[in-house]
């Protein structure tokens, strides 16, 4: 009987998620089969069969790798193909080397993608940006033209909930960039301290620092390294008044469940996230001012406004210049996607998409809509929130 017994380590460190993830294993296995235990040594035998419901950090790969007909986690040991924005540029890139008819080359934007450690060293890590030196002269003569700019996003290949991600049309704003980045000198650093030095506040407690945007200060190119940069995704699709979220920008989470090695399966009811600011074409005046632009929900004002996440849908049925089954299209498109996204990665970088047959993953995969009923792939991200 024991070795019927599932054993199920579910610790999720999400006060949102864990409850939901004890309801569902309970519903789905009859009392006398599920057995919760706190940790893997208080499994009988080792034929018994396992499951790891856990954070990545705190999964027992030992026991995934050594009874992999017995032992299931929520999570793949390698994935960086897919999650790694700088790593997802290159899968992409690989798959299309080999198959340049792929769909992929209609919903993910291309990249430029770069090393550099301090500013000093962006004209090096830049030589080879073809791409972006010819943008630049085609926004000098437009400049002069008075025509529209062309914008790149510049997104830190490693980094989550929006963090370092800015808008850039010129390599002047680009250098700009990764200047406010670099950390500060010894000396500058000694008069910042005796400009700054205040005594404790009366109860005792550190005083903040933070910025006024809520971002931390202590970002530094040399802690994120790795970048990339695509052609900003310019108009966007916007909703029509009198919808409450009329003018503001909006990107789509889809929830994807990866399965063994490997089945792909999308979660139909997605998620439509709005910028808290009406959406504006980006200019060189307020390219640091990002409200309008990034839909994060953990960038929206604290709490965020109640119409801030939306069933995809329950978006309008109807808009102008898109045919009645925008909708359909649309996730036929992230379907199609997601599809490929996933089998370049675990074809053409078996090194870091390692798939195995007893882990399962489920994924948040971000798609934003153009104007023109286009569906881009943004980025892929492991252990998303559920909470929105």
């Amino acid at each position: 009987m024991a070795n019927e017994r599932i054993y199920a380590l579910v610790d999720y460190e999400d006060t949102y998620v864990q409850p939901l993830l004890l309801k569902a294993l309970k519903a789905a296995l009859p009392p006398e089969l599920l057995v919760l235990i706190n940790e893997v040594s208080e499994v009988p035998t080792p034929g018994c069969k396992v499951l790891q419901w856990r954070q990545y950090e705190s999964i027992d790969w030992d026991v995934l790798a050594e009874h992999p007909s017995t032992s299931l986690a929520n999570s793949y040991m390698i994935r960086k193909a897919l999650i790694r924005k700088h790593y997802l540029t290159n899968t992409v890139s690989h798959w299309l080397s080999k198959h340049p008819g792929s769909s992929l080359r209609k919903h993910v934007k291309p990249s430029v993608d770069f090393e550099v450690d301090y500013a000093d060293f962006l004209d090096d890590a830049l030589v080879e940006a073809y791409e972006l030196r010819e943008s630049w002269e085609r926004n000098a003569a437009a400049e002069i033209a008075g025509k529209p700019l062309e914008w790149w996003i510049l997104k830190p290949g490693m980094s989550e909930r929006g963090q370092g991600i800015r808008l850039f049309s010129s390599e002047q704003v680009l250098t700009e960039i990764f200047e406010a980045w670099d950390p500060a000198s010894d000396d500058e650093d000694e008069d910042e301290d005796e400009a700054t030095s205040q005594p404790s506040s009366p109860n005792g407690a550190d005083t903040s620092n933070a910025t006024s945007n809520g971002e931390s200060n202590n970002i530094m190119t040399s802690h994120l390294r790795h970048f990339i940069a695509q052609p900003y995704i310019h108009p966007p699709l916007l909703l029509p008044q009198p919808h409450p979220n009329s003018g503001l920008k909006f990107h789509i989470r889809t929830y994807v469940l990866a399965l063994g090695a490997l089945k792909v399966f999308v979660y139909k009811p997605m998620l439509a996230l709005f910028a808290s600011k009406p959406y504006t074409t980006p200019t060189t005046a307020d390219s640091n001012d990002l409200t309008a632009h990034l839909t994060n929900t953990c960038l929206q004002p604290s709490p965020p406004p109640p119409t801030s996440v939306r069933l995809f849908s329950t978006l309008p049925a109807t808009l102008p210049n898109l045919p009645d089954t925008w909708k359909d299209d649309v996730f036929t498109q992230i379907c199609d996607t997601t599809a490929q996204v996933f089998e370049a990665a675990a074809r053409t970088q078996s090194v870091h998409f390692q798939t195995l047959p007893n882990a399962f993953e489920i994924f948040g995969l971000d798609f934003l809509v153009d104007a023109e009923g286009t569906a881009w792939l943004l980025e892929v991200n492991a252990f998303p929130d559920f909470g929105q």
